[in-house]
């Protein structure tokens, strides 16, 4: 088995390579129906299958996490991306406004247990999320059938909403 050791810890080698929708997109397949995003998917051979892809922030394409096209979707699928955004609250907000009534919001995150994925340890990541903080925020936000999962063994957590 291939490691890596930070921090006095071990961690599977896959965690640094990329790719980390690999483990949540046959869940995601589940409830992303329809037309919809997958934000910051990175490679195309990584996109949640039938998505339209978008670039977490390359400005030089029209299109990037906080610059959507203007009709609203059946869904946002999102993997490891939010981390990375400037203002997680605002960009959330914004993806919230582009998903139409009862459509699903779908979000795959790095978890606070994973020590390298700390912003002071991984300068790419602005933000810590942890499935208390994402789903506080949801619920403010009045979110319908939140879904939350458990830390899984990818040190991940999948939220899942529709919107109301």
């Amino acid at each position: 088995m291939e490691i890596i050791e930070f921090d006095n810890e071990v961690y599977p080698k896959f965690q640094a390579s990329g790719n980390a929708s690999r483990f949540i997109l046959p869940f995601a397949k589940e409830f992303c129906k329809g037309e919809g995003y997958d934000i910051g998917y990175c490679k195309k051979e990584w996109k949640l299958e039938n998505a339209f892809g978008i670039d977490i922030d390359d400005t030089s394409n029209i299109y990037h996490a906080n610059n959507l096209p203007e009709t609203k979707v059946d869904y946002i699928f999102s993997s490891h991306c939010l981390e990375h955004v400037d203002n997680w609250v605002e960009t959330l907000e914004y993806w919230i406004s582009k998903i139409k009534n009862n459509g699903i919001l779908f979000l795959y995150l790095p978890d606070f247990s994973q020590k390298y994925w700390r912003p002071w340890n991984n300068r790419k990541h602005k933000h810590c999320l942890t499935p208390d903080i994402v789903k506080s925020f949801l619920k403010d936000k009045r979110m319908k059938d939140i879904f939350c999962s458990g830390i899984d063994l990818n040190n991940s957590f999948t939220i899942v909403c529709s919107i109301p």
